[in-house]
């Protein structure tokens, strides 16, 4: 049988543009081309957990737009269980507004449109699906009040929970640590989260050692092309990235996510697992746009540096 993940998250519709550089305040840029692109860190992680080995459910709500039409129905054509993926009546769908330089990094906002529905109520009423998952992965483009609740019953449930604490704006509430089992931020979201620079992997070290403090179980920092960190009580290790050309560096760690936990659904270890989700997040970045990015299980196992 193949492994269960469900993802309690977003679904957004990415509005991508590719320009010279970023904008400064005030200024207008010509750009080099737009598309439109299913998103959503939720329905990234989905895409990428379901093309990497897992059998996957979505937990999450869109508009009654045809944006939302087209978030549903990109999911369904991955194979993923979109039952409870609900539109919400007279509500927009969630749109993300991205910049890309000719550099690869990107300039990001949101608009939560259906994503602020997401409510402990509407999880409650699809809670056959955690009970049936092995993993359980939360972001922070949902209502924080809906994330702990997810959290707290993903623990109650015995499953092994993932918080990817994105987009960070504020600490975390205390309370969460101890019911994540790996929690998995990038490098601003650690310094965030925790007040410490980080910029390299002894930095990384230090902002993992605080988390852990802060009552985490386990941390994973992920640091693009540094590879990520493993933090736990009793150990750390550093693991370097696949050596790639990066063209666009949208839903990377949302890749590393989705791979990581289908690959730990598995049974894969820790390290195994990881491993496999560096392939899976250095091979997205070599093309453009977020759920088109992402490689499916044969291109990460025939990968070769």
């Amino acid at each position: 049988m193949q492994a269960k993940v469900v993802i309690v998250g977003s679904l957004n519709m990415d509005l991508v543009t590719r320009a010279p550089r970023l904008p400064r305040g005030g200024e207008t840029l010509a750009g080099h081309s737009f598309v439109t692109v299913p998103g959503g860190k939720g329905a990234n992680q989905a895409v990428a957990a379901a093309r990497l080995g897992a059998s996957v459910a979505m937990i999450g709500c869109v508009g009654d737009d045809a944006y939302g039409d087209q978030l549903r129905a990109a999911l369904v054509a991955e194979g993923i269980d979109c039952t409870a993926v609900t539109a919400v009546p007279g509500e927009s769908s969630g749109v993300a507004l991205i910049v890309v330089d000719d550099n690869s990094q990107n300039a990001i906002v949101i608009v939560a449109g259906g994503n602020g529905h997401v409510s402990a109520e509407v999880v409650d009423r699809f809670d056959t699906l955690l009970s049936q998952a092995e993993v359980i992965i939360c972001q922070l483009e949902i209502p924080m009040a809906t994330v702990g609740h997810v959290l707290k019953r993903g623990r109650e449930l015995g499953k092994i929970v993932i918080l990817n604490p994105a987009p960070a704006s504020e600490p975390l509430p205390a309370d969460w640590y101890a019911l994540i089992d790996y929690l998995i931020p990038n490098e601003s979201e650690a310094s965030l989260l925790t007040g410490l620079p980080v910029d390299s992997v002894a930095t990384a070290d230090s902002a993992a050692t605080a988390l852990l403090a802060s009552g985490a179980s386990k941390v994973i920092i992920t640091l693009g092309p540094q590879g990520s960190l493993l933090a736990t009580s009793s150990r750390s290790q550093h693991f370097a990235a696949p050596k790639v050309q990066a063209l666009d560096t949208t839903a990377a760690g949302d890749t590393f996510v989705g791979g990581f936990a289908a690959a730990l659904a598995e049974g894969k270890s820790e390290s195994e697992a990881i491993q496999f989700g560096q392939i899976a997040a250095a091979l997205s970045v070599t093309r453009a746009g977020a759920q088109p990015s992402i490689p499916t299980f044969d291109e990460v196992q025939g990968f070769k540096p």
